[in-house]
């Protein structure tokens, strides 16, 4: 039931005075969330959030560091989430700057030379020490750039993909080091939300983040669906947008939150019964995953899926009808009860729970019906009787 406050929008702007009292502002309003996470702008980046390669806390924005936000957060009980991208260099930053030879582009800016030791050595120290004299909590870490170009330029014609593997070892060996210093640390692995989820980089890391994309209901839909199979702790965004369709679209195991709760006009009781909603489901997206329907892009179709607890005879079922659908009502055939068994079926829309059996529910079908165009059911049941 872990959650964060984001504002993406605010953070261009971001200040240690500006970070503090959106922490707690969320506290005050009692919107109670488990990180604090500062993306991208924190170091000193002329308003570009692009301008990476000198990681340090902007001295003007952040007079204290990044130490007087995390601290902040702590006495919340809050953790603090902070974004980094080391691999990707901009010109005129304190990398090409002072170290234009650990860059495959050199003072122009570029990729990080991760392939040499060197680098490796320096980078894992630097962003160490940054962990443990700044406080935080959960290494976050982007990569908006393709390094297949600059992998092969370092390459002769009888030596392609050398460069590429010195450069994923180093990639891999600073993660670890990291984590070794830092034991139980999480790594949350983004590169333009959800594009390096490999099987070695998952092994050490989250999907914190699975798609940039903003307020696209179906998008989170199909993220949702594709990721949980492979990968069932995940994140999606919610941009202030607290109609049913699109919240509980962007409903995950981790929800970010990107409110800027301080403005007047912010529906707080819309923001509080949501969060509400979310956390007493967030434990089934732990379950088996069961897909009830095909995947789809297609506006005109439902989507829906099941998350199965077995050991706690219970789970949930999310189905949208999006908003092109001509069809009212869907037939979901529900996996993995136990036929004998009698359940308690819950839909958060309507007042009366139903009991139905679990070979009725897998046999004969759970009949959803949703009158809005698009529209989201949110469906849960517990086994009550039975073996």
């Amino acid at each position: 039931k872990h959650g964060a406050a984001c504002v993406w929008n605010y953070r261009f702007q971001c200040t240690q005075k500006g970070d503090i009292e959106f922490i707690n502002t969320f506290a005050d309003k009692g919107i109670e969330l488990s990180y604090w996470w500062m993306d991208a702008g924190w170091y000193p980046s002329d308003g570009n959030w692009g301008k990476v390669g000198t990681w340090e806390p902007d001295p003007v924005r952040f007079p204290d560091g990044l130490k007087a936000v995390t601290d902040a957060a702590h006495v919340k009980g809050q953790e603090v989430i902070v974004w980094f991208e080391v691999e990707r260099v901009a010109a005129d930053t304190w990398i090409t700057k002072n170290h234009p030879e650990w860059v495959h582009g050199g003072a122009g800016g570029g990729l990080l030379k991760l392939d040499e030791p060197e680098v490796v050595e320096w980078v894992t120290n630097h962003v160490d020490k940054m962990i443990k004299e700044e406080g935080i909590d959960l290494f976050r870490v982007d990569f908006n750039m393709d390094p297949l170009p600059y992998w092969r330029k370092n390459d002769t014609a009888n030596r392609q993909g050398m460069t590429e593997i010195r450069y994923i070892k180093g990639h891999l060996a600073f993660w670890d080091e990291l984590q070794r210093r830092h034991p139980g640390m999480l790594i949350d692995s983004c590169a333009s939300g959800g594009r390096r989820d490999d099987l070695e980089t998952m092994r050490r890391a989250l999907p914190l983040l699975r798609t940039d994309l903003e307020n696209n209901p179906e998008a989170y839909q199909c993220a949702t669906y594709g990721f949980c199979p492979w990968l069932p702790y995940s994140d999606c965004p919610n941009w202030e947008n607290f109609e049913t369709y699109h919240f509980r679209s962007s409903m995950a195991p981790f929800l970010q939150c990107n409110w800027d709760i301080r403005k007047d006009d912010f529906p707080l009781e819309k923001a509080h019964a949501r969060i509400k909603e979310w956390r007493s489901v967030a434990d089934y997206y732990m379950g088996d995953f069961w897909p009830l329907t095909a995947y789809s892009t297609n506006n005109q179709s439902w989507m829906a899926w099941q998350f199965d607890h077995p050991e706690r005879s219970e789970g949930m079922i999310q189905a949208f009808r999006r908003d092109d659908c001509p069809f009212l009502s869907a037939q979901f055939l529900l996996q993995n009860l136990d036929p004998d068994a009698r359940y308690v079926v819950k839909d958060y829309d309507e007042e009366q729970p139903v009991e139905k059996t679990g070979r009725e529910l897998m046999e004969q079908g759970l009949v959803v019906t949703i009158a809005e165009k698009p529209g989201a059911a949110l469906i849960t049941y517990k086994k009550v009787t039975g073996r």
